[in-house]
């Protein structure tokens, strides 16, 4: 009775004038009984009120200058987003008064100061809230925890995306005939922003939402569809960073991305295509859209292109305007050319012209473009690029290099080789899915000597499903092992080894590396034996993937001699090793032995092992989760098949 009682207990007269205040603030949001333009609905909406000066209307600047800072945050976290815009720009009107609404809107505001400052940035919290309540799964990894994140800008901008989505879905439709900025977002949409059954129907407009909330926007992704002239239109009041344009294939389509580009080229930094149709005439309007009128100055800091040709198939005509890009866009940090069918001769003069104009990039993507052979015949055929592999030319500042797909043979990694000696500042490369075979590999080991000699080292390397044998990696750890500084990362994934190479294996282990994968590469259980038996005393692994090697209980002990030994180990991946069902107590001992930090130990697709046979697997925990990952039942993961 006593819960009854406390549940039941009777509002106060604070909460119930909060609630008061909140029910006005969200029906004014909504226009419930208002009219108006659109333009006139928060600037005009507040300079109406200070017009009033009575009347008994409550004006959201009044609200924000008669309440304390402890109940008008109760307040804010009970108001939908639009109403807390209202209560944020009436606040926002009394701490800088000389400026007109109008200019702040969804802009930050550097200017003000003192304690109305704190007052008007202390609803981020409100924000942040509404934010994840809204979007729970949302990913936040992206977010800087250094750098405080404005809730409110992400907000709006999220929800505007949601807005285009929607809008793009209506105009896609065949029936659909009209403007788009008519459309009526859905009441699923608007109910999330008002919160209340009375909008004004105007309030759910597409351009309604683009007038009032456009500034917000920083990062949006079109659809073919959304590239008009009128989408152009309703976002000049944006200030576009990132720009994302997906199926853009006919001539009206490209005219509107042009247009979109041409009208933020000034504060553009990144643009994005995916599965686009970019043919060089195409490639060329974009670029010359990119440069800020009666300048060379290109500000763009990243252009991607995923699964879009950028070549014909039948012809060589490349993209002048992109080269022209190239050489003058000196704030690029990455260009990636992501399985866009490009061309061996268009590749040629995108690394020449790279190389020439000393160009600032930092990241370099030519994955899956099947270059096989490319390397050895541009290198014969044409003397502009065998001469600035020649010259003092270089690439100082690329940092991370993806070939990875691209069918290399081992011939070609040669003249792979002789490119990478123009990068000095290389740390990462990825060769993967080439078959390069132990040959290839021989041509890269003269590099990371070099690199070493530099005293710059490569410090992260993928080469997994290259078709090496145990003697070339055998050679590659030999050198890798006699580098100083710790390799961040090695992956030989895929590469059928066999146990032979275990005891070098082993011994690399010791040379400091911090993530390792030697997923499917045959170990077996006596490779894990070897590896047990020599592990070094001390580890300085962090990851390591040990996965589909089928070293049944052998996998179990070198994971508990790795936990033992290994302070620094955090995942450990060991699915599909043919695990018999006493690996769990071996492991749990072993975690029973050492406070570790290892917080993801997956043992998923050993169909012996189940939490039902041994549920003590549910005793270790990090931060509240489970550390080892096993099936909840026996059999209830498909076996590994290592047969093609």
């Amino acid at each position: 009775m006593a819960a009854v009682r406390a549940k039941a207990a009777p509002p106060t007269l604070l909460s119930l004038c909060l609630q008061a205040v909140a029910a006005h603030l969200t029906a004014d949001a909504a226009g419930a009984g208002r009219s108006g333009g659109c333009s006139a609905h928060f600037d005009g909406f507040v300079q109406e009120h200070e017009e009033e000066g009575g009347g008994g209307h409550l004006a959201p600047e009044q609200v924000a200058e008669a309440l304390p800072w402890e109940l008008l945050h109760q307040l804010a976290s009970s108001l939908p987003p639009f109403a807390l815009e209202l209560l944020h720009h009436g606040a926002h009107a009394r701490c800088c008064s000389s400026t007109s609404l109008t200019d702040r809107f969804g802009k930050a505001d550097g200017n003000r100061r003192g304690t109305k400052r704190s007052r008007c940035e202390d609803f981020n919290t409100a924000w942040q809230a509404l934010f994840e309540s809204r979007w729970p799964l949302h990913d936040n990894t992206g977010h800087d925890d250094l750098v405080t994140v404005d809730w409110q800008q992400q907000y709006w901008e999220k929800h505007l995306q949601e807005c285009l989505d929607e809008a793009a879905e209506a105009a896609l439709l065949p029936s659909f005939r009209g403007s788009i900025g008519e459309l009526s977002m859905s009441d699923k949409i608007m109910s999330s922003v008002y919160l209340s059954e009375n909008i004004s129907q105007q309030y759910s407009r597409l351009s309604y939402q683009w007038t009032i909330l456009g500034s917000y926007a920083r990062c949006l992704r079109f659809q073919n569809v959304l590239c008009t002239a009128e989408v152009c239109d309703m976002l000049q009041h944006s200030r576009l960073e990132i720009l994302v344009f997906v199926r853009i294939i006919s001539e009206h389509e490209v005219n509107g991305v042009c247009l979109l580009l041409s009208c933020h080229a000034k504060t553009l930094l990144s643009l994005e295509f995916i599965h686009c149709q970019l043919y060089p005439a195409v490639m060329d309007k974009v670029c010359t859209s990119l440069c800020q009128p009666g300048s060379q100055n290109y500000k763009i800091q990243s252009i991607s292109i995923k699964s879009s040709p950028i070549s014909e198939s039948k012809s060589l005509t490349t993209s002048a305007g992109l080269l022209n890009f190239l050489s003058y866009a000196k704030c690029l940090q990455l260009l990636s050319f992501n399985d866009a069918k490009m061309q061996p001769s268009f590749a040629k003069m995108i690394i020449r012209t790279l190389l020439e104009f000393s160009s600032g990039l930092q990241t370099l993507d030519m994955s899956e473009n099947n270059f096989a052979g490319w390397f050895s015949t541009v290198d014969r055929s044409s003397t502009s690029l065998s001469s600035a592999l020649k010259s003092n030319t270089s690439l100082n500042s690329l940092t991370v290099l993806n070939l990875k797909g691209n069918n290399l043979q081992e011939g070609d990694m040669e003249d792979v080789c002789k490119i990478l000696a123009k990068m000095s500042s290389l740390i990462s490369l990825d060769i993967s899915d080439n078959p390069i075979t132990d040959e290839g590999i021989r041509y890269l080991i003269p590099f990371l000597e070099l690199a070493l000699q530099r005293g710059n080292p490569l410090r992260r390397l993928r080469a997994e499903n290259c078709d090496l044998s145990s003697f070339g990696v055998t050679k590659l750890l030999d050198c890798l092992a006699s580098i100083n500084k710790p390799l961040d990362m090695l992956s030989i994934a895929d590469n059928h080894l066999g146990s032979s190479v275990a005891a070098t294996l082993v011994k690399f282990l010791g040379s400091h590396v911090r993530e390792l994968n030697v997923e499917d590469i045959g170990l077996g259980p006596i490779g894990f034996q070897i590896l047990e038996e020599a592990l070094p005393r001390k580890v300085k692994l962090s990851h390591i993937n040990i996965s589909k090697n089928r070293g049944g209980i052998g996998t179990a002990h070198f994971i508990s001699r790795l936990i033992l030994q290994a302070p620094n180990l955090v995942s450990v991946d060991a699915g599909s090793n043919l695990l018999p069902p006493e690996s769990l107590e071996v492991i749990c001992n072993a975690l029973k032995q050492t406070t570790c930090n290892l917080t993801r130990l997956d043992l998923m697709g050993n169909l012996q092992l189940s939490s039902d046979i041994f549920p003590a697997v549910f005793e270790f925990k990090k931060r509240g989760k489970p550390i080892l990952l096993v099936p909840l039942q026996q059999g209830s993961c498909a076996p590994y098949d290592a047969d093609p």
